[in-house]
């Protein structure tokens, strides 16, 4: 099996290229751009200022990015986070160490080690990685997950429809509107018709946002009851 491969992208943040599946972790035109612009702007901003404790999942912890930039984010604003991750396959020590998010983002040395602590932490385990930062990474298949209205925030950032169809299945979509508490938000980037149709088919009340630079739409998803 060919190696992972740490890549730049156009905002100077490190992506992560994947040669079974021939593709990108994220946009190779920015990262650090992408990650901002889906799940922090269309999702995690959307309910700072509403809630004191909000209970996130994600869908491919990958380079752990979206965990970072959600727990800054969150600080900021005095918010706590249950952030749960599943990922099936997650990135070796000597991949993870050459991601540059801290440096990028000008968090110093305390950001390194936060970055790095939520690889190195143990898997299958819920920790207080930090007071206000409660982690719990799944090692899973996507398939088998079910944790009925848990969630005011679902990530769902697997890897395109094109290399692994089955994460976008009206099945996956009709477990993740399960997983929300009325209220709720999905956000994605892909804003492709069948994916569209899964997730309407599943519930959810769609909204189509403009996306991230090099994409002209991405998608906000709800759970109106």
């Amino acid at each position: 099996m060919q190696p992972l491969q740490v890549v730049s992208t156009s905002d100077g943040s490190s992506s992560v290229y994947n040669p079974v599946f021939d593709g990108y972790y994220h946009s190779r035109h920015g990262a650090i751009q992408e990650s901002e612009h889906v799940f922090m702007a269309a999702g995690l901003n959307q309910l700072l200022l509403q809630q004191k404790h909000i209970n996130v999942l994600e869908i491919g912890f990958g380079t752990g990015l979206n965990a970072l930039l959600t727990y800054y984010h969150a600080r900021q604003n005095g918010v706590v986070i249950h952030y749960t991750s599943l990922e099936k396959f997650p990135l070796d020590e000597s991949v993870y160490t050459e991601l540059n998010y801290a440096a990028q983002l000008q968090l110093g040395e305390e950001g390194q080690r936060f970055f790095l602590d939520l690889h190195k932490e143990k898997w299958n385990t819920e920790v207080s990685l930090r007071p206000d930062f409660i982690l719990h990474k799944r090692q899973m298949d996507i398939q088998d997950f079910s944790a009925p209205e848990q969630f005011e925030l679902i990530y769902f950032d697997a890897f395109a429809p094109t290399a692994q169809p089955e994460l976008w299945s009206d099945a996956v979509f009709a477990a993740m509107y399960h997983a929300l508490r009325p209220g709720g938000i999905l956000v994605t980037y892909c804003a492709k018709g069948e994916v569209k149709r899964a997730m309407k088919r599943a519930g959810f009340t769609l909204e189509a946002l403009p996306g991230p630079p090099g994409k002209r739409e991405m998608t906000r998803a709800l759970k109106i009851l």
